[in-house]
């Protein structure tokens, strides 16, 4: 299990306190039974490699075990007055879906990576994966049926592998792709749904009447506190990559798209600043436009919105080698 910086004695007593917290807490943990059918919570991980998408040695063990970091499966949710435990600076995953709008708070997300919910009736997930900064949705159907995901334990170039409850197949965060096990033999790609990144400020200030996930998930967790110490600001990787990018910081956060086969990304204190972009991707005009409730919203020439991806550089740049960069 090489680290990108052995010399990093820091980022690397971070990780282990992290681990072993985990551990300790997992022995706190209330049950969590999910009444959903087609759910296996102990089935085991795919380990046949045939028709994989990646090698076995891509794999690299982040922590002791299927589900060593527990997901959320049986979300609750408080009105956001009642949400006081909040800064109006804290980060929040945001949903604005099928006429619900609902809020995932970072600090919740650090320690659990995978939300397991249903809004207005549809199965999704909303995960994070801490080491790359991603946070993005998806309709939790594997070969057309509902269940739920976990996380495997493993992680593939720093980013977090799911596992589903109905196979044990393998699956990439950032990218949605099945990269082990059946599915990934039936080439299946989760459908994504958007997911915003936002401040607490600016998400309840354009939705007074949002959901906040609350701090009773079920398991005791310090939710106040941010298990990676200098992690987001620093150039340390935890885990290698194997083609590390550094066109720009390695932790710059970016917004990823890619549209009719090429990728680009463009920084978020671009957009930010400019507020509205017009480029051309992948041979079709599109425009980005920074919306005050922290939405990046993306749209190509035919009208037709396009779901882009907030993360660090290295991790947008590492699945997507040929990336375009906006400058």
């Amino acid at each position: 299990m090489p680290f990108l910086k052995r010399r990093n004695s820091i980022a690397v007593l971070i990780f282990a306190i992290l681990v072993i917290s985990v551990i300790i807490y997992g022995f706190m943990n209330k049950s969590q039974d999910s009444t959903l059918p087609n759910v296996n919570k102990n089935i085991s991980l795919q380990d046949d490699f045939t028709g994989a998408k990646i090698e076995k040695e891509d794999l690299i063990r982040g922590c002791f075990g299927k589900d060593c970091i527990p997901s959320i499966d049986n979300p609750k949710f408080d009105n956001a007055s009642n949400a006081l435990w909040l800064n109006d600076a804290d980060i929040v995953f945001a949903v604005n879906y099928k006429s619900v709008q609902r809020a995932y708070p970072q600090r919740i997300l650090n320690w659990h990576e995978i939300v397991n919910d249903e809004i207005n009736g549809e199965a999704v997930i909303i995960t994070f994966c801490p080491l790359c900064g991603s946070a993005v949705g998806f309709k939790r159907t594997v070969n057309e049926i509902n269940t739920e995901f976990g996380v495997s334990g493993f992680l593939h170039d720093n980013d977090l592998v799911m596992y589903d409850r109905l196979e044990g197949n393998l699956w990439q965060q950032i990218t949605g792709e099945a990269i082990v096990g059946p599915a990934a033999r039936r080439n299946e790609i989760l459908e994504q749904i958007p997911v915003i990144t936002s401040t607490w400020s600016e998400w309840k200030k354009e939705f007074p009447n949002t959901e906040v996930l609350s701090t009773d998930t079920g398991f005791s967790r310090d939710y106040d506190l941010y298990p990676y110490g200098t992690y987001e600001k620093d150039d340390t990787l935890l885990f290698g990559v194997k083609e590390l990018n550094k066109a720009l910081q390695i932790k710059t956060v970016v917004y990823g798209i890619e549209l009719n086969g090429e990728s680009k990304a463009y920084p978020e204190e671009t957009l930010k600043s400019k507020r509205k972009v017009k480029d051309n991707l992948g041979g079709s005009e599109i425009e980005i436009n920074y919306k005050d409730s922290g939405e990046v919203e993306v749209i190509d020439s035919s009208g037709n919105k396009i779901i882009p991806i907030r993360l660090f550089w290295f991790a947008w740049a590492a699945f997507h080698p040929d990336t375009l960069l906006y400058e």
